[in-house]
């Protein structure tokens, strides 16, 4: 092969890795399961491949509020509040109200934070970031009042969630019931819809799109109340995972759901993403959980490998994709 043949052959493939962002993020994610192999031979089995899908969808699916939001140049930091939130509320009204109705509860302040960040973003024009912080420090806070009230009545995680949560059928987890569903839903959302195009309409040129006519503040608004719908649910599928409801139940997981979003691609500056990508790097921050885990490396130096890891990743990713 001559050297303009090499010159031509790499120009395409970075052509096509441009056009097909995914497809490095999967060949990474590979190559992570191939180490983890190659560490602990046989680990990789039914079982592994279960929990790993297991403890990763709840994980994408609170990345989908921060992928929708992104998209507009956003972010929702009140995500994992909103879906504590609805996880104990819910867990602590299950013993007066009844499973069914206890989940339409613990969903309601979800939905209100959203609404609050939609009309903070929307008309108070206070940044994203700022405003989806603030309102998750008040939720938190109406959160620890909350619980003095309904600490004597006890909580109860109802079998329904946690089937959903920890139960597989034919070996794989129940929680693909809930998620093939949800991840189809949301990318239909964002590519085949008009909700979906204004939000990459919006992240790309607000100014301009309000020119062509869009009310942007309906937007916002509709996207921060989804958003806080999806947390809800992303908070009643972890609450069924982990079956202890507590006041910082999903906290750990609001970085890495923002991690997972710029891993898969999606630019915090607005325009570009979506949420295929989001779910591979959910994906790919659970195995590098458990390759850090089988390392048995300290916690303390864990977090900052994962940073670093994370870091690494996004650079090569904006590289080989040429995306910002």
């Amino acid at each position: 092969m001559t050297p303009q043949d090499t010159a031509s052959l790499l120009v395409r493939l970075g052509r096509f890795l441009r056009d097909n962002p995914i497809f490095p993020l999967i060949i990474l994610l590979l190559a992570l399961i191939a180490t983890l192999e190659f560490m602990r031979p046989g680990i990789v089995n039914e079982r592994w491949i279960g929990n790993t899908i297991k403890f990763a969808i709840p994980l994408a699916m609170l990345a989908a509020c921060q992928t929708l939001t992104m998209l507009t140049g956003g972010i929702d930091l009140s995500a994992s509040v909103g879906a504590t939130i609805t996880a104990f509320v819910m867990a602590t009204q299950v013993p007066i109200m009844g499973a069914p109705l206890a989940i339409c509860i613990g969903l309601v302040p979800a939905i209100l934070i959203g609404l609050v960040n939609g009309f903070g973003v929307a008309v108070c024009r206070v940044h994203p970031l700022i405003m989806t912080l603030g309102t998750g420090l008040i939720a938190t806070g109406c959160l620890q009042v909350y619980q003095r009230f309904v600490i004597a009545s006890g909580s109860v995680v109802p079998d329904g969630l946690g089937w959903l949560g920890t139960g597989r059928t034919w070996g794989a987890p129940n929680a693909l019931l809930l998620f093939v569903p949800f991840a189809i839903f949301v990318l239909w959302l964002q590519r085949r819809t008009g909700f979906g195009r204004l939000l990459y309409a919006l992240g790309s040129n607000e100014t301009a799109a309000k020119i062509s006519g869009v009310r942007s503040w309906q937007v916002y608004l509709a996207l921060y109340a989804l958003s806080g719908l999806i947390a809800g649910g992303a908070g009643l599928l972890y609450v069924g995972l982990i079956k202890a409801p507590s006041l910082s139940l999903v906290s750990p997981l609001l970085l890495p759901s923002v991690a997972a979003a710029v891993i898969g691609g999606t630019s915090i500056f607005g325009g570009r993403g979506g949420y295929g990508g989001t779910i591979v790097g959910a994906l790919i921050l659970t195995v590098l959980g458990t390759l850090l885990t089988l390392m048995q490396i300290p916690e303390g130096t864990r977090r900052i490998l994962f940073g670093l890891i994370i870091l690494a990743v996004t650079t090569i990713y904006v590289r080989l994709t040429n995306q910002r």
